[in-house]
């Protein structure tokens, strides 16, 4: 039985140390050695401090920012350690009651807007922590962050377009903007002078 035990054990020691400690350092070393921002975890920083993350979402209520797409993560929005959809079906009445709630919300924001609301902006992701909307939705906010901010129209669309990143590699995904990127450039943004 004692020549069954001592090579079990010692592989496992041997095994734990391999994949425990020598693997994970190592691979942890590599990236950041080779991909130092990602590493840490894509930071956004302002006056030195970190604000956010490229890769999660923030919550955006005032209307002088841009919305981003709406997050199922409870009890706060874009909470990473809750991440998950809603998994609520398209025949769920209480999917129904959200995207109605969420529509309503963004027609008081902006009354005169009549434009169709896009789905970005009213459904949440299979992760609930999308950075990014699509450049449809940005589209849909411009002219009232524009009107809020006391910006013109055209310098608000040059900021989304800016901000706009195309498909990964040229195929993979759509064009989409991160709304924490944008609104950090809006608020760098100078207002037009007012008459």
């Amino acid at each position: 039985m004692k020549t069954l035990i001592r090579p079990a054990i010692t592989l496992f020691i041997l095994l734990t140390v391999i994949t425990g400690l020598i693997y994970p350092l190592l691979v942890t070393g590599i990236g950041q050695a080779v991909f130092p921002a990602q590493a840490a975890g894509s930071l956004i920083q302002s006056d030195g401090k970190p604000i956010g993350s490229r890769l999660i979402g923030q919550h955006f209520a005032d209307p002088k920012y841009f919305w981003g797409r709406p997050s199922a993560t409870v009890p706060q929005p874009y909470n990473a350690a809750a991440s998950g959809g809603s998994n609520l079906g398209p025949l769920n009445p209480a999917l129904k009651d959200a995207v109605e709630g969420r529509v309503k919300a963004l027609r008081e924001a902006d009354p005169s807007n009549t434009q169709p609301v896009p789905v970005d902006l009213v459904t949440t992701s299979a992760s609930g922590l999308d950075p990014q909307i699509s450049p449809a939705a940005a589209a849909y906010q411009a002219a009232r962050v524009a009107r809020v901010r006391g910006l013109t129209l055209d310098a608000v669309q040059t900021l989304v377009a800016q901000h706009t990143e195309d498909r990964q590699w040229g195929i993979f995904g759509e064009p989409r903007i991160n709304v924490l990127e944008l609104n950090l450039a809006l608020d760098g943004a100078r207002p037009k002078p007012q008459p």
